[in-house]
């Protein structure tokens, strides 16, 4: 009987033994897994616990709250190969390809921004900002050399100490934040489109490895069994994450600034829209301001205002002078402003633009204006432009070598010629459409690129998002 109970305790003992050597070998094998993350990462947890007032001198990192309050929610589950069920149970044993720990830290650290919302200088700009004064955001990918003259333009514009300055980013980069952290002379608020390839490397949004080739016939797609065999484009193309990811964060970003943004909740103002490549003028922000007075007093029917088109219209006798047209997307799709109410016509638009197989957005938005919205949108644009689009490297540029400087250079002498004409008085209507209009401008083709049923999906659902 006591051999019995002696048995008993050893065994116990040697239970309690085995589990405390595996709590040990465990939190041991977890501290050497946190010590992995890049020194960036650490730096942006260290950061948090300085206060946004004094953070724009010296960080030169996005500051970010280590400990992430709800989990970020990953992109909806679209079953995509419903016709060859047999191919589906094959998938389901193929293992989800593995994320990094440091993809992990960057999606915890994207949410909790976004969820955060912390702006810069707000302290010092809040007696110069007013209620429903101008938001401008800049949609930004990775070039860090034509965001600092798009900056730079900002910092010489007068007014712009009222502004609300937005950056929406697809891609995290030390040198993107750090001239971020550059701007000293207005409120700052960063956002990050949580569905970027780079957050997703290896699985939709990104690129899965087991996607379709891009040029695979549809029937050699099907026998192959890849995840999007079914859904090809209108051109019998396959998806390519870095084309889709444009109109993804522009339809995103949309929505987010005019409905997750906390400090704009009750915004009644403007909202422009740039792109990291744009140039502005000094006088932005006055023309904008004289042009919205215009709007409510001469066209209350206009949608959209424009800074300008693509031609460099010669400022003589052009600069206290705009034209109220047919919205164009080769036209107009630089230096857009619009009100809270243009954008809820836009959104009601959710499922025709997610569906449109155009993985361009303005094309997009040229399809709605005659498919969609009550009508085509009527924009009021400046015949000489206070928007430039500096960039001759992008998406739909194949030049070798990008000359940042060359071109700031152009853009500067257009201006400095035309200083005695910036800063008009007042404006005046030259063009206007027809009482009857001419109607909406159908796109003449579409492009493509967007035919895989979970880009739609995944750009439907951004409107019950987080």
């Amino acid at each position: 009987m006591r051999f019995r109970i002696y048995k008993r305790k050893v065994v116990i003992l040697s239970l309690v033994v085995v589990i405390c050597g595996l709590a040990f070998w465990s939190s041991g094998r977890q501290k050497k897994d946190s010590s992995s993350f890049p020194k960036e990462v650490e730096s942006i947890r260290r950061s948090n616990s300085i206060s946004s007032s004094s953070s724009s001198s010296n960080i030169n990192q996005v500051k970010a709250t280590p400990v992430v309050s709800r989990a970020p929610v990953p992109p909806p589950v679209i079953q995509v190969n419903e016709t060859h069920p047999e191919k589906g149970k094959d998938k389901e044993n193929v293992p989800k390809p593995e994320v990094d720990n440091t993809t992990l830290v960057y999606r915890g650290i994207v949410f909790q921004l976004n969820f955060d919302q912390t702006i810069r200088n707000e302290e010092k700009f809040k007696g110069a900002r007013r209620k429903d004064d101008l938001v401008v955001v800049i949609q930004v990918h990775n070039r860090p050399e034509y965001l600092k003259l798009l900056v730079d333009s900002l910092r010489k514009a007068r007014g712009v100490e009222s502004i609300l300055l937005i950056f929406s980013h697809d891609f995290w980069s030390p040198e993107i934040n750090k001239v971020v952290a550059s701007v000293d002379f207005c409120q700052v608020l960063q956002i990050f489109f949580p569905f970027s390839i780079q957050l997703y490397p290896q699985e939709f949004p990104g690129n899965d490895p087991k996607d379709c080739p891009r040029d695979i016939p549809k029937k050699d797609a099907l026998k192959l069994g890849c995840i999007n065999a079914e859904y090809p484009d209108s051109f019998g193309h396959y998806r390519e994450a870095k084309f889709s990811q444009t109109k993804h964060h522009w339809w995103w970003k949309l929505h987010f600034v005019w409905d997750r943004v906390r400090v704009l909740k009750d915004h009644k103002g403007l909202v422009l829209l740039i792109e990291e490549d744009h140039f502005l003028s000094p006088d932005f922000v006055h023309l904008l301001k004289l042009m919205s007075a215009l709007k409510r007093e001469q066209c209350t029917d206009c949608d959209i205002l424009s800074l300008g088109s693509y031609s460099h219209i010669g400022y003589s006798s052009k600069a206290n002078k705009v034209e109220v047209k047919a919205w164009k997307s080769t036209e107009h799709n630089m230096g857009m402003a619009l009100s809270r109410e243009t954008y809820q016509n836009l959104i009601k638009c959710t499922d025709t633009f997610c569906t449109y197989d155009d993985y361009n957005w303005d094309w997009s938005l040229q399809h709605l204006t005659v498919s969609c919205l009550p009508s085509y949108w009527k924009v009021m644009v400046s015949e000489a432009p206070r928007v430039f689009h500096a960039g001759d490297c992008g998406m739909h540029h194949k030049k070798a070598s990008c000359m940042p400087i060359s071109q700031k250079t152009k853009i500067e002498n257009i201006l400095q010629s035309s200083g005695n004409q910036l800063f008009p008085k007042n404006l005046l209507i030259t063009k206007r459409l027809p009482a009857n209009g001419a109607g909406g401008v159908a796109p003449h083709v579409k492009n493509g690129g967007w035919g895989d049923i979970r880009d739609h999906e995944l750009c439907k659902s951004y409107i019950r998002l987080q």
